[in-house]
């Protein structure tokens, strides 16, 4: 097997811990310790997270907002299925995340940052969540492994009932949160609910081609 070669390491702001940017041929793959959080090979559940919210807001374009910008696969996708006139702002908090996508996955990330219909911010999401009132059509959420604040802790209030309501607060009428997961977590779709959301939890393959593990994707629309 090809050796797995380090490329990068960036902290995490507000935290002691590290993201480690791996390339084993022609794959790159982002580790926290020693969890996997993305890989190059792995991108459909990603993609899904931006091609199923445009399904639901039914030709909608407006304003989207994506919390991580990660490989870059759920960006490339919505631009793919957006039209000229809609914005996408990507809120990214470690900004080496950015130097690598410009960097050693320049090839992967297609030029999708350059787009004009994009503006990248450095921040937490949740502060542009906080500070949005009707303003999003879409937010779309891909900063963990799921609703639990593993890269960050403090990412764990994005899923509380308190970022719930942040969230359906920035979002306008008929928006929707789309929220990605590595695993189920039946709490969590529980407190999209009882935060006034209308929630379809759906259940999407890793890879390309229909295998590789189960990524749940919560999309909860705003009544």
């Amino acid at each position: 097997m090809t050796p797995r070669e380090l490329l990068e390491v960036a902290k995490i702001p507000g935290t002691s811990d590290e993201l480690r940017l791996f390339r084993r041929g022609g794959d790159f793959m982002i580790v926290l310790d020693r969890n996997e959080l993305m890989n190059s090979r792995m991108s459909r559940s990603e993609e899904a997270l931006a091609t199923m919210t445009a399904e639901r807001l039914r030709g909608r374009a407006g304003h989207w907002l994506i919390g991580g910008y990660g490989m870059g696969f759920t960006l490339r996708a919505a631009l793919a299925v957006l039209g000229d006139a809609a914005r996408v702002t990507v809120a990214e908090l470690v900004p080496e995340i950015i130097g690598w996508a410009r960097g050693p996955m320049a090839g992967l990330a297609a030029g999708c940052l350059d787009d004009r219909r994009v503006t990248v911010v450095r921040d937490d999401v949740a502060a542009l969540i906080d500070g949005a009132r009707g303003e999003y059509d879409a937010i779309l959420l891909d900063v963990d492994n799921g609703p639990d604040g593993l890269t960050r802790a403090s990412n764990g209030r994005l899923y509380s009932a308190r970022g719930l309501d942040a969230a359906r607060a920035a979002l306008a009428p008929g928006g929707v949160l789309a929220t990605w997961s590595a695993a189920p977590d039946p709490r969590f779709a529980r407190r999209l609910g009882d935060a006034g959301f209308a929630v379809d939890e759906v259940v999407v393959r890793a890879r390309s081609n229909g295998k590789g593990p189960r990524h749940v994707i919560w999309f909860a629309a705003r009544r």
